[in-house]
C-alpha cells in the first residue's frame, strides 16, 4: 500500500473513530507554512456547552517493524504541530480557547480490523 494511501486511510479511520465518540471534525489537513494539522476537532463536555479544541496527529502504519505508529511523533514534529495550531487559533480568533494535543495511532493489519489507540494530551505546547 502506498504511503499516501496508507496515511489517508488512517486519517479517515481516525476521524470516524473520533466522530463515533462525540467529537466534531472542524478541519482536516490544515496547513501553515510547512506544518500540517491532520485533524482539528471539538470535544464537547457532557453538558455540551463547553469543551476543548483537539489538534489530533494521526500516525498510520501497516506493521511495527519500524516501531509503533505513535513513536514517530518526534519533538520536532510536535513543535511543528504546535506552531500550526497557534496559527489556526490566531486565524480564527480563538487564542483563549481550551485546547490540547492528541495522537491517534492506527495500525492497519492484513488479518483483521485496524487497531486504533487514542493518546489524549500526548504532548504539551512549550
Amino acid at each position: 500500500m502506498a504511503t499516501k494511501h496508507t496515511g489517508d486511510r488512517g486519517e479517515q479511520l481516525a476521524a470516524s473513530y473520533l466522530e463515533a465518540r462525540g467529537y466534531v471534525i472542524l478541519d482536516r489537513n490544515y496547513r501553515f507554512q510547512r506544518a500540517e494539522l491532520d485533524l482539528v476537532c471539538w470535544e464537547p463536555t457532557n453538558s455540551g456547552r463547553d469543551g476543548e479544541i483537539v489538534f489530533a496527529e494521526v500516525k498510520t502504519r501497516t506493521g511495527t517493524g519500524f516501531g509503533r505508529p505513535e513513536e514517530s511523533v518526534s519533538q520536532a514534529k510536535q513543535r511543528n504541530i504546535v506552531r500550526a495550531a497557534q496559527a489556526y487559533l490566531h486565524e480564527r480568533r480563538l487564542e483563549k480557547a481550551a485546547c490540547r494535543f492528541d495522537v491517534l495511532s492506527v495500525l492497519l493489519r492484513e488479518d483483521g480490523e485496524p487497531v486504533i489507540e487514542h493518546f489524549k494530551r500526548a504532548f504539551w505546547a512549550r
